[in-house]
């Protein structure tokens, strides 16, 4: 093993050098190599291969982990196919052009799938994720919305979008780095998601766009695409602002054609002018991969679609990213020719049930009241029932659930709402039956230890753990 180390403090507290055992040493070779400056010399491949095993094994279990959405497992096929692919530069189609026209099959199919009107005359991108998917959505609604400013001669100087405060962090990302005001609608008991409700007091002249999240990252639930749609009509009706719709759908874009397919929230809504989602989520691909498709090609301005020439070649692209793994995209055509429709609805479906089955026990349980169930996307949430104990709360329960491996985060709701702490669980494929019930086992057991409490546990250093 080589993880002994020797220790020479930094101002951090984490030891500058990284120590070998002599069980696992090499005549010749270093015993100890420092953590933050080069070595002097070479070590054996072996050797460096160890040490940053080590430090990986030190990771949390991916499979206990309940808190991330991103996609933790694929076959071995796709392992093979991974590795194989691990040099293509998705940015570089003159060198890789049989990727590049796998990139182009994969969001046409995205856009049938998604109703868009001419799939085959659409347009789309992958991107590396789909925090990077929405910033792309969200300037084609800007630079949409200052040409038809600058062509009827008003100012393109106070944009705004209108989201919900329960939105992912990459849209207050989106707002900050190019100057949208970002208008937050909060959400609340009575408004669980935004619904249109009083959305006529956010828009203006000024509003580039709504976004309509499919799979809100508190909860997981949907946010209502035709209800948004509807109150922007009736804006429209008295106002005469024709205000389109993103959809982010992270998650959701690959939930709701499979499993609620007779929803309409993508392009069978006239004002749903781009839709983005993860591949790396319930795509089911290793990160990051995420993708972004636009109605049709007047959706997204000409403008902002560079043409480069890059190694001898001339390049259309529309991204944030310049050079990028090109291997995801071959990944998600696999998954898509190996799972067909068929395919894709049997996995969702199967992380659905295991959602329903957790949160339909964990309803049960007298410590807790649930926010959601998981019947949109596999997703749901709880907070602790009101009277039920005041000797500890959900982070104290997150903890424990730690210490057996689990990872479940307790985090605030967002403004208006932020005396409400909740817990979230997110089912993904492999998480299986059995590992729900060995997690309410577990979770069960915890909670009895916590409620044999005859005091209050501190709260001193407690911190939301909060996973989007």
């Amino acid at each position: 093993m080589v993880t002994n180390t020797r220790r020479a403090e930094r101002h951090t507290g984490e030891p500058d050098v990284v120590e070998l055992n002599p069980v696992f040493a090499r005549p010749g070779e270093a015993t100890a190599l420092p953590k933050f400056r080069f070595p002097e010399d070479e070590s054996l491949q072996e050797t460096a291969y160890q040490i940053v095993h080590d430090e990986a094994m030190l990771d949390g279990n991916a499979r206990l982990n309940l808190a991330t959405f991103v996609g933790t497992w694929m076959d071995e096929h796709a392992a093979r196919l991974y590795l194989e692919a691990a040099d293509k530069n998705m940015i570089d189609k003159d060198e890789y052009p049989q990727t590049a026209a796998v990139e182009t099959r994969c969001w046409t199919m995205l856009a049938d799938l998604w109703h868009a009107p001419d799939p085959e005359h659409t347009i789309g991108t992958s991107t590396i994720g789909s925090s990077e998917a929405c910033m792309l959505g969200g300037l084609a609604l800007k630079r949409r919305w200052q040409h038809a400013r600058r062509a009827a001669g008003k100012p393109t100087d106070r944009p705004n979008l209108v989201l919900s405060s329960a939105v992912q962090v990459c849209w207050e990302k989106f707002c900050n780095y190019f100057e949208v005001e970002a208008r937050y609608v909060p959400i609340s008991e009575d408004h669980k998601v935004l619904d249109g409700h009083d959305l006529e007091t956010y828009v203006d002249e000024n509003t580039i766009g709504v976004v309509a999240i499919m799979g809100v990252t508190y909860t997981g639930m949907y946010e209502p695409v035709a209800e948004i749609a509807a109150a922007l009509d009736r804006i429209q009706e008295s106002t005469g602002l024709d205000v389109p719709i993103h959809v982010d759908g992270a998650s959701g874009a690959m939930i709701a054609p499979f499993l609620q397919p007779d929803l309409e929230w993508d392009f069978r809504v006239p004002r749903v002018a781009s839709i983005n989602t993860s591949g790396h989520k319930y795509g089911l691909v290793y990160p990051g991969l995420g993708w972004v498709v636009w109605r049709d090609t007047e959706s997204l301005p000409e403008d902002l679609v560079f043409r480069v020439s890059y190694l001898g070649g001339d390049m259309p692209t529309f991204a944030l990213n310049f050079s990028r793994p090109g291997a995801q995209v071959l990944l998600q055509y696999y998954l898509f020719l190996r799972l067909g429709r068929t395919g894709y609805e049997a996995v969702q479906r199967t992380s659905r049930d295991v959602a329903l089955y957790l949160s339909g026990e964990i309803a049960k349980m007298p410590a807790f009241e649930l926010w959601n169930d998981g019947s949109d996307i596999p997703v749901f949430a709880w907070r602790l029932r009101e009277g039920h104990t005041k000797n500890w709360d959900l982070y104290h329960l997150s903890e424990r659930l730690r210490t057996k491996g689990w990872l479940v985060p307790a985090y605030p709701m967002p403004d208006d709402l932020t005396d409400l702490t909740v817990q979230r669980v997110v089912v993904r494929n492999g998480f299986s039956h059995d590992l729900a019930s060995a997690f309410l086992a577990d979770l069960r057991d915890e909670v009895a230890l916590l409620d044999a409490l005859t005091g209050p546990m501190p709260t001193e250093g407690q911190r939301s753990n909060f996973h989007h």
